[in-house]
């Protein structure tokens, strides 16, 4: 047995892991998964989409296989309001891995959707000061591109803003609403 202590970190460069642990692209969506390509091709149209369980009809959020309802397996994808209220949410300050460096401050957050309180679709805060963030404040979706640095392309996402009203957010630049 050893009588030096352990080492609660590794020298910088040197991990426990080794081998390929992620796919090319990441921290980029893999918007060719078959479970969530509809998602992403979604959000490309501007579109915010969930996958309905054709036996119960009820959410099939994270998408799944089954229902975890009913356990059934056909299943339709249904475009929705992109309202919902915030969930949860943590300011991120320091970049947990380099690809968000440039990210910093941000705001990752579930959102909970008004069609379904059992959605909770994981996102992330724009156009807003964290301070003024508030449990189950009403928010809507505001479709931009998602990219990082050193990783090529980019990804259209439904991000989420603070709602200005009963129609959602006001129009800013370029930005693609629901």
């Amino acid at each position: 047995m050893s009588t030096e202590p352990r080492q609660a970190n590794l020298p910088r460069g040197e991990h426990r892991i080794t081998g390929h642990v992620t796919r090319g692209g990441f921290p980029l969506p893999d918007v060719t998964w078959e479970l969530t390509a509809p998602f992403w091709a979604g959000a490309e149209r501007g579109e915010l989409v969930i996958p309905y369980c054709d036996t119960c009809g009820n959410a099939r959020w994270y998408p799944k296989d089954v229902c975890r309802i009913c356990d059934g397996e056909p299943y339709t994808w249904r475009v929705t309001s992109g309202r919902g209220t915030l969930f949860s949410w943590v300011v991120v300050t320091h970049a947990f891995l380099p690809q968000f460096a440039d990210l910093t401050p941000f705001v990752p957050a579930l959102v909970v959707l008004e069609e379904d309180p059992t959605v909770r679709i994981p996102t992330r805060m724009v156009d807003c000061d964290p301070a003024a963030l508030e449990f189950d404040m009403p928010v809507a979706v505001a479709f931009r591109p998602i990219s990082f640095t050193g990783v090529d392309g980019e990804v259209m996402a439904p991000l989420f803003v603070p709602a200005s009203g009963p129609s959602g957010p006001a129009r800013q630049g370029q930005e693609r609403e629901a």
